[in-house]
């Protein structure tokens, strides 16, 4: 009994936290009327950049779809991401909860431990490339559900899931978030602890702290295995307590903060209201893979294999190279793994990823350096790579493609997007440009969220 209480005000946290008080500003002093207008007035006389002031709107429209007081109940599925354990879509899904939400009022908050729900999942389904092979998992489910670094995609499979668990709620949203969110929150509240458990938990050391607690202090504190996330229920009362006592700037600056994390994929949203949804898609919430965009094109997806929590230890780089100076352009992609882990344990390992790298779909892999073997595949309107990487404990691997682009594509006209996956944290890169004449355009870089050159 304890447990479910404390999965429940665990993930009850989390769906105020993102979905109410990013808001708190404009729409908790509403009672009559709708807050998006009200939200535009107020946010117009805000000092901020005009990308910001219209995403903050974004999240008003969203406030209002919420807390209109229209007696219609909403119903979202939360799917709860380890990015410590990378996959396409953000991170491992070890639970989900069903959210229902009625005139702003939580009606109804279901939580479920996919190591159960996912045993309702008939077996027999061919999970993808390499799951079976290198996990040993012989079916696709829910918690790999996530294989697509497109989150449209993947919020129909988990949805499709659900289903084949029997699973009976119809949904109006699917929403997934990442472990980061936690660090986000306590950069405004400050640290905060815990009694009965040691330490504190801050901006640095959460993630890791509540890893540990729930992986093994609770053993060593002699706690059942059933009850080793009761850490979570306090956890989640404290940071609350702090999060609604926070003075007005400081709450301004966690709504900050929470954009940043939509912005940064670590919040994916997905709406079965097609006006709600293409709200989402402009202001770049809803993780998609951007299938129309007919000039350069580069995404970099990994997905963890067995390879515990070692994520966090991860450190990537990257280096792109387009050259223009010959008859066919030409690019060249470094990317660098440095595995900052010391030595093994129980959560970490030697890293192992599926890599894919998304391309222009016309594009021809000439050369490839320290992979293994190479599949080629066209997926969401691009053509990808795909190999396994390993990178040992405390060493760096360099990975190289050298690839022509497409013929048609000209110095002239050159525009570039690098789309960012979700769960990985900021990426330092370079991309240099070479013109006809051999001249470069040197650009350094973070990959923070998407990425435009124009």
């Amino acid at each position: 009994m304890h447990t479910k209480k404390s999965n429940r005000n665990f993930i009850l946290f989390w769906i105020i936290a993102i979905l109410f008080l990013t808001g708190w500003y404009f729409f908790w002093q509403v009672k009559t009327k709708g807050v998006t207008s009200v939200a535009s007035g107020f946010l117009d006389l805000l000092p901020m950049d005009a990308a910001k002031r219209e995403k903050l709107k974004t999240v008003g429209y969203f406030a209002d779809y919420l807390t209109t007081k229209d007696d219609q109940e909403k119903t979202f599925i939360i799917l709860f991401q380890n990015n410590m354990e990378l996959r396409p879509g953000g991170g491992y899904i070890g639970s989900f909860g069903i959210l229902k939400v009625k005139n702003g009022k939580i009606t109804l908050l279901q939580t479920h431990d996919l190591s159960n729900f996912d045993g309702r999942v008939p077996d027999g389904i061919e999970p993808p490339y390499p799951i079976k092979e290198t996990l040993k998992v012989a079916s696709w489910k829910l918690r790999d559900s996530n294989w697509s670094p497109d989150f449209p995609t993947n919020a129909q499979k988990a949805e499709e899931f659900y289903y084949m668990g029997k699973g009976e709620e119809k949904f109006d949203g699917i929403i997934a978030i990442n472990t980061n969110i936690l660090t986000s929150f306590l950069k405004a509240t400050g640290p905060v602890e815990i009694e009965g458990y040691p330490g504190t938990y801050d901006s640095e050391n959460a993630v890791l702290n509540l890893e540990y607690q729930v992986e093994q202090g609770a053993y060593d504190q002699g706690a059942k295995r059933g009850d080793r996330k009761l850490v979570m229920e306090p956890l989640a009362k404290s940071i609350i307590e702090k999060a609604y006592s926070l003075d007005n700037s400081k709450k301004l600056q966690l709504a900050e903060i929470i954009l940043d994390d939509l912005n940064k994929k670590d919040i994916q949203l997905y709406f079965k209201d097609a006006d709600l949804n293409s709200h989402a898609q402009l202001a770049g919430w809803a993780g998609e893979i951007n299938s129309g965009w007919d000039n350069d094109y580069l995404a970099m997806v990994d997905a963890n294999l067995g390879s515990l929590k070692s994520d966090y230890f991860m450190e990537r780089s990257f280096e792109y190279r387009v050259d223009f100076s010959g008859d066919v352009p030409k690019a060249q992609l470094k990317i660098t793994y440095n595995h900052s882990g010391k030595t093994k344990d129980w959560m970490t390992s030697d890293y192992l990823t599926y890599l894919r790298v998304y391309v222009p779909r016309e594009s021809w892999l000439v050369d490839a350096k320290n992979i293994g073997d190479k599949k080629f595949v066209d997926d969401l309107g691009k053509k990808y790579f795909g190999t396994i990487v390993t990178v040992k404990v405390g060493q760096s691997k360099t990975i190289e493609f050298d690839y022509d682009l497409p013929k048609n594509f000209s110095v002239s006209d050159y525009n570039l997007l690098i789309q960012k996956q979700s769960g990985v944290s900021d990426i330092p890169g370079k991309v240099t440009i070479v013109d006809k004449n051999g001249k470069e355009k040197v650009l350094n870089i973070t990959l923070a969220g998407d990425w435009k050159f124009n």
